[in-house]
């Protein structure tokens, strides 16, 4: 498996003092066994789809057939928000997309993920597309919410300025799920265009799509293995099908971590990724948990993190601040890699040592250090190695991190898949929107 995890050093009888009590991790342990084995009927009756994903294969060819006539425009534009796109952005970086200003490297096509509503963004970047050669992409799971239906009507408004109303199927596609009880805003809005709509699940939540259609599209257009992302999912749950023990399923062991923290005054997480290609996974992570787990008095505060330039920038606070945090720390194989010293222009900068090394040698000694470090002062730290980052292993960090969410609401015992709160934020903003009080 490309992913390998250690929680030793989280422990109290790790390097440091302070960690996470050993009793509390090894209760908690035994109380995820219960919620493996809720996973492995869900998987056996079918009722959480998310845990076949993995397996499905005949979604693909159609999904490719659609990425194809988008990786053929100069830009494509989704619009949608949360987990709509979130998944999204996490595959579409291991193409480069949002690396260090880059565009993706695999394709032709330039993406943009237009998923925080802001009217000057929005405004611009509608201005300075070429709207001939522009394809859109609609995502929301209920076709209800609000960002994404405001974004498609611009978009639409905008076609028909640039005299291509007659042409808008050729621009605009949607995915959402098929119209129930309730109006499918987004559905109607597409439909009355004639557009292509891909249908979501309605079974799966949009925290929880990414190896859907709703994350594999992006993927997909920009040349990346689908088959391969679902591999890695495969990968990761395999342990929970294998009936392995909990101490022996990664997620499991991730999950009672974090519930023994909880348990010892720790109620904030933070994930702390050393691969600009991590970046998005890392803020797509925050939905996941949060979202998912804050519940009723519950949950632990998600905090996403970046090396190196977070641990500059809260080192200090992580090392001699509150001990409230959990840390997870994930590094990749990055020695060899990157930029070489020159070993004159090490010496004459008073760094002899870095002649010779390469930029990567130098992080991952920072993910190390990092890691260590905090161990070495008592502060609880998870380590996640990934030998190489690729499709494979994004697809098992991706499942990894779902199932260790799932079992995580078990044991703190709140539901995973709902968020009562939020849908009353949405009511409000709509009421004020129409002129309410």
């Amino acid at each position: 498996m490309a992913l390998t995890q250690s929680v030793e050093r989280a422990l109290q009888s790790g390097i440091g003092e302070g960690g996470v009590p050993g009793r509390a991790y090894l209760d908690q342990l035994r109380r995820a066994e219960e919620a493996l084995i809720a996973l492995r009927a869900a998987y056996d009756n079918g009722s959480l789809p998310l845990l076949a994903l993995p397996f499905k294969t005949d979604d693909l060819v159609p999904l490719a057939g659609t990425a194809l006539k988008l990786a053929s425009a100069s830009d494509v534009v989704f619009l949608g928000t949360g987990g709509s796109s979130l998944g999204g952005q996490a595959l579409a970086q291991l193409a480069d997309y949002g690396v260090a200003g880059l565009d993706a490297l695999r394709t032709k096509a330039r993406l943009h993920f237009l998923d925080n509503l802001d009217p000057l963004t929005m405004e611009r970047l509608l201005a300075k597309l070429p709207m001939k050669t522009t394809r859109f992409v609609a995502i929301s799971k209920s076709g209800g919410t609000a960002e994404t239906l405001m974004q498609t009507i611009a978009v639409i408004t905008a076609l028909q300025k640039a005299d291509l109303g007659d042409r808008i199927p050729e621009h605009l596609f949607g995915l959402t799920e098929a119209q129930g009880d309730k109006l499918n805003g987004l559905r109607a809005l597409l439909e009355s265009k004639e557009c292509e709509i891909l249908e979501h699940d309605p079974k799966i939540g949009g925290r929880f799509s990414v190896l859907s259609n709703v994350g594999l599209l992006p993927a997909l257009v920009l040349g990346l293995d689908a088959t391969e992302i679902r591999a890695g999912a495969r990968e990761a749950l395999a342990p929970v099908l294998a009936r392995k023990p909990a101490r022996d399923v990664p997620p499991a062991a991730g999950a009672a971590l974090s519930a023994a923290a909880a348990t010892d005054g720790k109620t904030i997480r933070i994930l702390c990724a050393y691969a600009d290609r991590l970046e998005r996974f890392t803020r797509w992570w925050v939905q996941l948990w949060a979202e998912s787990l804050g519940k009723g008095g519950k949950g632990a505060a998600p905090i996403a993190a970046l090396g190196p330039v977070d641990q500059h920038s809260q080192l200090q606070l992580w090392l001699d601040g509150p001990r409230d945090k959990l840390f997870t720390v994930i590094t990749t194989d990055l020695e060899g890699r990157g930029p070489s010293m020159d070993p004159i222009l090490a010496e004459i900068a008073g760094e002899k040592a870095f002649g010779g090394k390469t930029v990567g040698d130098l992080v991952a000694a920072q993910g190390r250090a990092t890691a260590d470090t905090l161990a070495k002062n008592g502060r609880p730290v998870r380590t996640i190695h990934i030998e190489r980052l690729d499709e494979r292993a994004i697809g098992g960090l991706l499942m990894h991190f779902m199932l260790e969410t799932i079992i995580a609401a078990h044991l703190l015992g709140v539901e995973p898949f709902d968020q009562p709160a939020v849908e009353q934020g949405k009511v409000l903003a709509k009421r004020y929107l129409a002129g309410e009080k």
